[in-house]
């Protein structure tokens, strides 16, 4: 018996319409979708017609769910892997099943699509010949420790941040990187989508003031070269 495919696809960041083709067709043609939040995923699927049975594939139950999908691709099924929103493993879980995948010499397909990191990088008017991902940043435990490092970056940073957070993250990126430029990028391809762009003080005036809403990508510039 042959092995099956695992593919990692791309879904909106919000926007529904943000899909492609091709993932369409792989949703609908695979054997199981591997979904982050089932409920989530079962929006999207609906609006586009795709009738598949899903798993719950999120933090928690990585490690055991990761075994269980890699048995049935060993069975020859067909697996999609979808988060709630963008690209699988970028800040949301996926590595350890990917992994596992390729050690068992199992077909690993990207399905490319909607990515809130490429999204807010490309709308920000900073440089983005390079450029750094750096997720969310630690919340306690080596926080500072990577602030530090990021105070040496000569490359455009980009970061994920929560609404309850990113006051706090704009501070602290004042304190250790200095009053940069930067871009805050609200909502992607939502209604109420929103670019801010300016000094890190002047958005921690507004933010202090403005309660803030949505997701969150700051996309900072890197060290300035002398």
């Amino acid at each position: 018996m042959e092995n099956g495919t695992l593919y990692i696809v791309s879904t909106p960041i919000g926007n529904l319409e943000d899909i492609t083709l091709r993932a369409i067709r792989i949703l609908k043609e695979v054997d199981l979708v591997a979904s982050e939040d089932t409920r989530h995923s079962a929006v999207l699927l609906k609006h586009h017609g795709i009738d598949a049975r899903q798993i719950s594939y999120y933090d928690q139950v990585e490690a055991k769910r990761s075994d269980e999908i890699l048995g049935m691709l060993r069975e020859g099924k067909n697996v999609a892997l979808i988060t709630d929103a963008g690209t699988p493993l970028l800040s949301d879980p996926g590595y350890r099943l990917v992994a596992k995948a390729i050690g068992a010499q199992i077909t690993v397909v990207p399905v490319p699509g909607a990515s809130a990191l490429l999204s807010a990088m490309v709308a920000s008017g900073l440089a983005s010949d390079r450029f750094c991902f750096e997720g969310f940043l630690p919340k306690k435990k080596g926080r500072q420790t990577r602030l530090k490092q990021l105070a040496t970056e000569p490359r455009t940073i980009v970061i994920y941040e929560s609404p309850y957070r990113v006051l706090k993250t704009l501070r602290d990126l004042q304190s250790f990187l200095g009053d940069r430029e930067v871009t805050v990028a609200r909502e992607l391809t939502k209604l109420y989508e929103e670019f801010r762009r300016g000094p890190i003080s002047e958005m921690i005036g507004y933010y202090s003031v403005n309660k803030p809403k949505g997701e969150f990508v700051l996309v900072l510039e890197g060290l300035r070269q002398k």
